[in-house]
């Protein structure tokens, strides 16, 4: 017994020792102080972002703060695009948190009196794509500044509530780290305006608080939703005997349970995520994702028609073969078997003994619909009439259709102040109730996206609604018949993007929960538009966009698809969409998709396509038929009901056709050499149980290697960054000075084999030595996750996808220029595009319109920081202007209007016989000709022509 016992304590120690740790707030906040140094030395910060949208499919909602005596003034939290104010009835917004250290939100509230505002980051919706925060931040300005207070450890805030008496008393629902256990969860209270908080509800450390409400007449009354969770990277547990409804009398000091067994109120293990209303002192609504399983009635099984999944699971060889070939070939089709399962051919596979009656059902199985197949309860409203003493279940019949097998991404409930029988509820669908939840309509209309997270019901205004949800702002006037839509921030969730090689390029992008886009990369995000009728971003697909790649001989032929491998061959010119998913055969384990499953079309023939399952799949003509070209790539999976074990990323040398990398979820690298023929895994020697979220094989040497490693679904922030120059044999840390925050991705410039630029779930950074050494690189670009990076090779385009902020791009091409001899010199001058030249410089088209008004960027490096002078000089040596510059040490930017000085003017005309004319604006802007560039300073001059056609 000993021995069995010491034996199970030493695998359990070898099991904990592999599972990478959660990173210490501590080293989350040094990670936040060195990226703010990095902010001020970096040597590319001056290479400005610009923002190339899209706007109008927006991003997740998770609140809307409105003020209560103007309704067309408040402000909206996206989950992770920042905090964002307007008060022109969200015409337009104005973002308040891009100088923060974050833009993961999970919740807001505000004190309007004051114009204090409270921001808890890190959402608070348990997804895949939920960000951890920084704790709490506040503003006593109205946005214009921020100060950080606390709470650090909490990584997901689920409620905030002010008194509104008293603007320093604040109680904060804190829901705790997503996957690990923390202790720095439950309600946590101050008094003193958050310089010192106190921990007044600790349920355990896998039970946070989710939800807070308090009773509009009394402050002293608070009500808090307990949740407990496990989410792994292979399963979700949104359940569990932590959760519960605890109630306060004393403004949250202190917390007693009030939904045990003998409340009316469901407890124990089935208990999911709770959302909470509070009519009066004694009325209060409960939203609740029952996870318990539904008990089957005599009408559910005389509902059922045909042949289901689980009447396989125990039928007979002899039942089997004695089924009707329509019933058998009906259920094939309807679960979209491939073409050739028909009921004769399965019968015969099943009478030679290839397959037994239970591989159907089994072949239907993979994680994804085990959850959906899940029968639980799911959304069910409870209300007390007595204060929470008692409950009683308000709904006769299940709520189908509102929360299906994602309770965990909801759980909000609202009641008018006007009328305690009308609440509302947010889910995939928005719904009403005019019965206190007995029975419900839905009230989301056409243009009004799903999967609601915020809902703001006028107390003043009945009917009137502010409604945020995964598809941005929406705003009702008369009770969700008619909506409008306020979708203008750029606040779109990238998972991943890429460009074509038209001119002018075009780039696509997939989206959390709003499908896959593509627009020409040049587009201007304004509302003409809205006349034209025209938006210059089109959708080609829905659900959860993902991975897109397009051939570069056509690119009216794009793959693209949703989660989970639902991948489609789309011809845009034809509007023909093609199904283009491996499938497994009879009688094998499904195939395992990533969410996010990687395809690539090969360089080498466009014709080529891999697809990466847990098996690495290969057609040769374009996604018709697949070949499985290796065994599994993965650790072969974990039981869970989400789908793992699977790769997350392809690569394929440029050098040579077949020479294949790939990386898995749950952390393998593997590289074959002859087209799938062999593999080798090459991940033993790097940390393990990570998510292999890049791997890339060089453009510039056959034998060089990148990969970047994830460990945020362990809580594990640490920047993980390897090069192998020998195909995986061996590996070198490159993450350098990369502050703490998990990598998304590595790219490697194809015309400079130093240059590489790394994604993470704070940023953007760039190296010029080959991760030796890593500069900041995100000018414009708010604290925002990098999703994916892409390099348009024509126009010298870093496009980068943010999940949260839309996308940005950058020209790059000084960047490419910086070899390391150029580095090395003390000044270096780029150089300077001819510029066009225009009559209708500094003059205005009419009365009431704006001068047009020329310009041209002098790029230089300066090896040192220093001050410079710049002189623009006429080919016989007249100086036409001049400036005096402080630079700073790497790349800089000098703007020259085009205009003449005052002196340079005069100088001019002594020696050229010309009219000059003054421009509307005052200025004199130079004549077409030559020009030269003099810039000198720190010991060093250079010279560049300036040309002006």
């Amino acid at each position: 017994m000993k021995l069995k016992v010491s034996l199970f304590f030493f695998l359990s120690v070898l099991i904990l020792k592999a599972q990478p740790a959660a990173t210490s707030s501590a080293k989350l906040m040094n990670g936040l102080e060195v990226k703010e140094k990095m902010s001020n030395t970096s040597l590319v910060k001056n290479i400005p972002f610009k923002n190339i949208g899209p706007t109008v499919m927006s991003g997740r909602v998770v609140d809307i703060e409105v003020n209560p005596d103007d309704p067309t003034e408040f402000y909206v939290g996206y989950a992770s695009g920042g905090l964002w104010h307007t008060a022109n009835n969200g015409t337009s917004f104005t973002p308040l948190l891009d100088e923060t250290a974050t833009q993961n939100v999970g919740d807001i509230a505000v004190h309007w009196r004051s114009g204090t505002i409270w921001v808890g980051t890190g959402e608070n919706n348990s997804s895949r794509s939920s960000y951890a925060g920084i704790g709490m931040l506040k503003s006593t300005d109205k946005g214009t500044s921020w100060q950080p207070m606390g709470l650090t450890d909490s990584h997901h805030i689920g409620r905030i509530v002010i008194n509104p008496e008293n603007v320093n008393e604040v109680v904060v629902g804190v829901t705790g780290h997503l996957y690990s256990p923390n202790s720095e969860r439950g309600v946590y209270k101050t008094t003193d305006g958050g310089k010192t908080w106190k921990q007044t509800l600790f349920v355990n450390e896998d039970t946070g608080i989710i939800d807070l409400a308090v009773s509009p007449n009394d402050f002293n009354i608070q009500y808090a939703a307990a949740w407990e969770k496990d989410r792994k990277a292979w399963n979700f547990e949104g359940n569990g005997s932590g959760s519960g409804i605890y109630k306060s009398t004393d403004a949250g000091n202190s917390w007693k349970l009030i939904s045990g067994p003998n409340s009316g109120f469901p407890a124990g293990e089935g208990v999911g995520r709770i959302g909470l209303a509070v009519y009066d002192n004694d009325i209060v609504y409960v939203v609740h994702d029952n996870q318990y399983r539904r008990a089957k009635s005599d009408k559910d099984k005389d509902e059922e028609e045909g042949l289901t999944k689980e009447d396989f699971k125990s039928m007979s060889v002899e039942t089997f073969l004695n089924l009707k070939d329509i019933q058998l070939d009906e259920f094939l089709k309807d679960n979209n078997f491939q073409e050739k399962y028909k009921a004769q051919n399965v019968k015969e596979m099943v009478r030679s003994g290839a397959v037994k009656p239970k591989d159907l059902a089994a072949y239907l199985e993979d994680a994804n619909s085990l959850l959906f197949d899940t029968p639980v309860i799911g959304a069910e409203v409870f209300r007390s009439n007595d204060a929470g003493k008692t409950w009683k279940k308000q709904n006769e019949n299940y709520i189908d259709d509102l929360f299906y097998s994602y309770g965990y991404y909801f759980a909000q409930i609202r009641v008018d102040r006007n009328d305690p029988e009308k609440i509302y509820l947010a889910g995939v669908p928005l719904i009403a109730s005019d019965d206190g939840g007995k029975t419900f309509k839905a009230i989301d209309g056409d243009n009004v996206h799903s999967d609601h997270h915020a809902l703001w019901v006028n107390p003043a205004k009945p009917g009137h609604l502010i409604n945020g949800n995964d598809g941005g702002v929406n705003i009702s006037y008369d009770d969700g018949a008619h909506w409008i839509k306020n979708n203008s921030p750029e606040v779109g969730q990238f998972y991943a993007i890429n460009v074509d090689h038209e001119k002018p390029y075009n780039v696509y992008g997939g989206l959390q929960d709003n499908g896959v886009w593509t627009g020409p990369h040049n587009a201007q995000e304004n509302s003409r538009w809205h006349s034209s009728g025209h938006y210059p971003w089109k959708s080609i697909m829905g659900g959860d966009g993902m991975q897109v790649q397009i051939d570069n001989r056509n690119s009216n032929i794009v793959y693209t698809g949703f989660q989970f491998g639902n991948y489609f061959r789309i011809d845009i010119a034809n509007d023909k969409r093609t199904s283009i998913q491996p499938k497994h055969e009879l009688g094998e384990k499904p195939y395992r998709f990533n969410w996010q499953t990687p395809i690539l079309l090969s360089s080498h023939n466009q014709d080529i396509l891999y697809f990466g399952g847990n098996k690495l799949h290969r057609s040769l003509n374009q996604g018709d038929d697949w070949e499985a070209i290796s065994e599994d790539l993965t650790q072969g999976g974990k039981e869970g009901n989400v789908a793992y074990g699977t790769l997350a990323t392809i690569s394929e040398s440029p050098f040579k056709f077949g020479l294949l990398y790939t990386g898995s979820d749950d952390g393998l690298i593997h590289v074959s050499d002859d087209g799938g023929g062999s593999w080798k895994k090459i991940s033993d020697n790097l940390p393990q149980q990570l998510w292999v979220s890049r791997v890339a094989a060089s453009k510039h040497k056959k034998e060089r290697v990148y990969a970047s490693l994830n460990g945020y679904r362990w809580d594990d922030f640490s920047p993980y960054v390897y090069k192998s120059e020998d195909m995986g044999k061996t590996w070198t840390n490159i993450a350098a000075n990369l502050p703490a925050s998990p990598v998304n991705v590595i790219l490697e410039d194809p015309a400079n084999e130093d240059l590489l630029f790394v994604g993470t779930d704070n940023g953007l950074y760039v190296s010029m030595n080959q991760g030796e050494s890593w500069e900041l690189f995100q000018n414009g670009i708010p604290n925002v996750a990098v999703h994916d990076l892409v390099i348009q090779p024509e126009a010298k385009d870093l496009v980068v996808g943010t999940h949260g902020r839309s996308i940005y791009r950058a020209d790059i091409a000084h960047l490419q220029e910086l070899t390391p001899e150029k580095l090395s010199m003390d000044l270096l001058v780029f150089e300077i595009p001819p510029l066009k030249h225009s009559t209708r410089w500094g003059n205005a088209r009419s009365s009431w319109s704006e001068p047009s008004t020329p310009g041209i960027d002098v790029a230089f490096y300066s090896k040192n920081k220093g001050k410079y002078e710049a002189k623009i000089m006429t080919l016989d040596g007249i100086e036409v202007s001049g400036f005096d510059l402080e630079a700073d040490k790497g790349y800089n930017v000098l703007s020259y209007d085009v205009a003449f000085s005052k002196a340079g003017k005069s100088a001019f005309l002594k020696k050229n016989k010309m009219a000059l004319k003054t421009a509307d604006d005052g200025k004199t802007y130079l004549p077409k000709g030559s020009y030269e560039l003099i810039l000198k300073g720190n010991g060093s001059e250079e010279k560049m022509p300036i040309n002006i056609e």
